[in-house]
């Protein structure tokens, strides 16, 4: 872990600030929470638990002293309603924008609810952050907004076309934020996360992200697909590293970094033939039979990039951002977490 953000922890956990999280039960917004708490900050949370669960929030109590829980305020609100918007913004300093419908499938099967949640339900956000003069508006944008552009590695001022309605909603949230910016001054920063995993990201249902899917198929003894012939690449980003960027590009003072998007990534590209051997090596100390797993290949997924690499060069320069774990660093964690909870499962 640099040392330069050790200090800014240290400097923010001695002037403690009221933070917004919104889907703060979901993956990465439980997280942030765990970190905030562990800093002393004053949380707010608004989740309307579509995609996030309950005991995400129990885990994170079980993992932050009392005292730090005390400082939490939960708000049950759904982001496309304008009056739970409203309510979590109030005496709020930074918002950090989680909540969204995720997944390219979901998005192609259900383009409205994709769009009525991550564009309404972001413009309402971005227009009860003004309105209660919020200091900054750090939301997740997504490296989906490359689309079709063939570059390598992918550069923030150097998109294509969108290959699916969740890359336009995506996109669009850009766009709003650049507008509010332009036309009201609020300072908003979007963070293009590339492939974020670790603990708490939910290995279960019909979208479910590959690094958990293939922790809990393996550990199941199930069969692990993989979509097309293997050689399909990501820059696969540990959730710390996400963490650290959206507290850096709240708090930056960096005059020239506020209204723009930054690369959110380790900056490594892994197939999913090579990511498949690192989980079944991590996998298999707990699991033997999973040592001798072997991938059923299908079809490729419609909307899906071939190739994604992200330039974090941008990130580094103006908001400090030094990632702390590899994509090997972070399965380690990740692995002990995932057969934790198998192993819970399992006694249950």
């Amino acid at each position: 872990m640099t040392n330069s953000y050790q200090e800014f922890k240290t400097r923010l956990a001695q002037n403690p600030q009221t933070w917004l999280v919104t889907g703060v039960a979901g993956f990465i917004g439980s997280n942030l929470l765990e970190t905030l708490l562990k800093l002393d900050q004053n949380v707010v949370g608004l989740d309307n638990f579509s995609t996030g669960y309950r005991h995400n929030l129990d885990e994170v109590k079980q993992l932050v002293p009392a005292r730090q829980w005390s400082n939490f305020n939960f708000i049950e609100g759904d982001i496309r309603e304008p009056e739970h918007c409203r309510a979590a913004c109030a005496d709020v300093d930074f918002v950090l924008h989680q909540a969204a419908l995720g997944s390219v499938p979901r998005s192609i099967e259900d383009p409205l609810l994709t769009n009525d949640t991550n564009i309404t339900g972001f413009l309402n956000m971005l227009i009860a952050a003004r309105d209660a003069g919020v200091r900054r508006f750090v939301y997740a944008a997504s490296s989906s907004t490359y689309g079709d552009h063939p570059g390598l590695p992918k550069v923030e001022d150097e998109i294509g076309r969108p290959l699916s309605p969740y890359a336009v909603t995506k996109y669009v949230n850009e766009l709003y934020a650049d507008v509010f910016g332009r036309c009201y001054g609020s300072s908003a920063i979007g963070l293009r996360y590339f492939n974020i995993f670790g603990r708490r990201q939910d290995p279960d249902g019909a979208y479910a992200a590959v690094i958990p899917k293939w922790f809990a198929g393996l550990l199941r003894q199930e069969t692990i697909y993989i979509n097309g012939d293997g050689e399909t690449s990501r820059d696969f980003c540990y959730v710390d590293n996400a963490v650290q960027a959206n507290l850096l590009a709240a708090c930056t003072e960096n005059p020239v970094a506020g209204g723009q998007v930054y690369n959110v990534a380790y900056s490594q590209r892994t197939t999913l033939n090579e990511l498949f051997e690192l989980i079944r090596a991590r996998v298999a100390p707990a699991c033997p039979e999973a040592a001798d797993a072997t991938p059923a290949y299908r079809d490729f997924r419609a909307g899906d990039v071939r190739h994604s690499l992200a330039d974090i060069g941008k990130a580094k320069s103006l908001l400090g951002y030094s990632p702390t774990h590899s994509l090997r660093q972070g399965l380690d964690e990740a692995a002990a977490w995932y057969i934790a909870q198998a192993l819970q499962a399992a006694e249950a």
